[in-house]
């Protein structure tokens, strides 16, 4: 069943954030990873939940999702993630599809 990690994340240090952003995508490719959004545009229609950098990765299912993040390839990436963005993710189970 697929699964989504969905994320906000708010860069603090862009500079340092470049780095993760040209060499992420590199990391999750191997675990089935495809972006459905990354850093688009939104808009709130009800609450006051205001997103800054918005990011939604499809995976094959929340073992690949819980595979990649805690991968020898991604861990030294999510440290710089850490150190120039505030975070938060989450991850939502798929539909099956028919």
């Amino acid at each position: 069943m697929p699964a989504y990690l969905i994320a906000d994340v708010d860069v603090s240090d862009p500079v340092v954030y470049e780095e993760y952003k040209q060499k992420v995508s590199a990391t999750s490719a191997p675990y089935g990873a495809r972006y459905l959004t990354r850093g688009a545009a939104t808009q709130v229609l009800e609450g006051d939940w205001s997103p800054t950098r918005f990011v939604i990765m499809e995976f094959p299912s929340v073992e690949h999702i819980k595979a990649w993040y805690d991968s020898p390839g991604y861990r030294p990436l999510r440290d710089i993630r850490q150190r120039s963005a505030k975070s938060i993710m989450i991850i939502a189970d798929g539909i099956e599809s028919r």
